[in-house]
């Protein structure tokens, strides 16, 4: 092989195969940068502790004021969740039932002399979606007592803003329990006096809650009996950060409360730049590889009378093929390599920022980096080795 190479390395282009190589080192930094980046930053949007996590999303459809001017219902048929709980990102769908009797609720504690009355209105889920223990959350009409949820930003709102403004003393969690509630209802030509217990406070649902149980029962005893459709849902989903949730809801005309789909925009706009900067890595890669073809096949040309005379004096296709074979081979080999190591270069630079900004963040793995460059590695050698076999091959046709 030897004696071979030193025949066939004449005519070779330096230049030529110097622009092969800084393109497609070029190429593939940039493919396996993007690989490796959109990696590292995922977990940030879509982990565990994400700050933008969120397993639950609130459902309701957009008031518009032409909407409102021809009474376009904003409830949800059976039909529309039954599509919403058929969508691949959803896990479950619960309909918030609202209340369709009068509520009115007297707050008092005679320890701090505080007295209060309000209308109100309560709104019940599924007990699955409720992150409020689930001991006390029973009702039976006999025992006259209303287990009650309350937002916990409700409490906040009392406490730094209504309390401070009246000079009123500030609640605790634990002291909210205490206070008694007199629950008015009335409806169906009746009126009757409950006591409500307030057994816990919510961080995702920002209603006032009663067991499902009492308002089913409520809702038949109080009111005339029709049902009303829900106008708003509760969605267990996969993963928020799923862009295809978002994608349906536009379609649909849905919302969320507390934009709980930025997850799913921001990683769908991840998606897309991570994607643009793929192509046009690619598109070099692509560029690179032409040039290197190009150059081979410029000196296969060049060395055709050669090349004929190794094949008649008993020089296999494959043995004259070999040195070309290797020097795209090798090259290839280099340019990954290099690639590896400038993608980690740029890594450790941007990893520090990563880390400042989410300091629990677990440190990522490089074998999805690793896996894309070998298998393009593997890719545009096979490609390579097979178009210089063929090439050769003609010079033999043409023997």
């Amino acid at each position: 092989m030897r004696l071979v190479w030193k025949l066939l390395r004449r005519h070779i282009s330096v230049a030529q195969l110097a622009g092969f190589f800084f393109a497609n080192l070029f190429g593939m930094i940039i493919v396996l940068l993007s690989v490796q980046f959109y990696h590292d930053v995922l977990p940030i949007f879509t982990g565990g502790d994400s700050f933008m996590k969120k397993d639950y999303v609130i459902v309701s459809k957009k008031v518009s004021t032409l909407g409102t001017f021809v009474g376009k219902s904003r409830t949800f048929s059976e039909q529309e969740i039954q599509e919403i709980q058929e969508q691949p990102f959803s896990k479950g769908v619960g309909a918030f039932i609202p209340s369709q009797f009068n509520v009115s609720a007297g707050l008092g504690m005679e320890q701090v002399g505080l007295q209060m009355s309000t209308a109100m209105f309560f709104e019940s889920v599924p007990d699955t979606y409720i992150d409020v223990n689930l001991d006390k959350w029973h009702f039976t009409p006999d025992e006259k007592v209303i287990p009650i949820i309350i937002p916990r930003n409700y409490l906040n709102l009392y406490n730094f803003g209504f309390a401070q403004s009246r000079s009123l003393p500030q609640l605790s969690e634990g002291v909210m329990g205490l206070i008694n509630l007199d629950i008015r209802i009335s409806g169906n030509g009746r009126r009757d006096t409950y006591k409500g217990n307030i057994v816990g406070f919510s961080n995702r649902l920002n209603t006032i809650l009663v067991p499902e149980s009492f308002m089913q029962w409520a809702n038949r005893e109080y009111t005339s009996g029709t049902t009303k459709e829900p106008s708003r849902l509760i969605l267990e989903v996969e993963n928020p950060a799923d862009d295809r949730i978002a994608r349906f809801f536009k379609e649909k005309g849905y919302e969320t409360e507390d934009n709980k789909l930025d997850a799913g925009k921001t990683t769908w706009f991840l998606k897309l730049i991570v994607g643009i900067v793929l192509v046009v890595g690619l598109l070099i890669s692509a560029l690179s590889f032409y040039i290197l073809m190009l150059s081979i096949y410029l000196l296969l040309q060049k060395n055709t009378t050669k090349l004929e005379n190794l094949l008649l004096i008993g020089y296999s296709p494959a043995k004259v093929a070999l040195p070309y074979q290797v020097l795209t081979v090798s090259l290839n080999l280099c340019v990954w390599l290099l690639a590896i190591g400038g993608v980690w270069i740029a890594r450790a630079y941007y990893h520090g920022l990563i880390e400042d900004f989410s300091p629990r963040l677990d440190e990522s793995s490089l074998l999805p980096m690793l896996l894309v460059g070998f298998l393009l590695f593997v890719a545009v050698s096979a490609f390579n080795v097979l178009a210089i076999r063929r090439k050769v091959n003609t010079l033999t046709r043409k023997k």
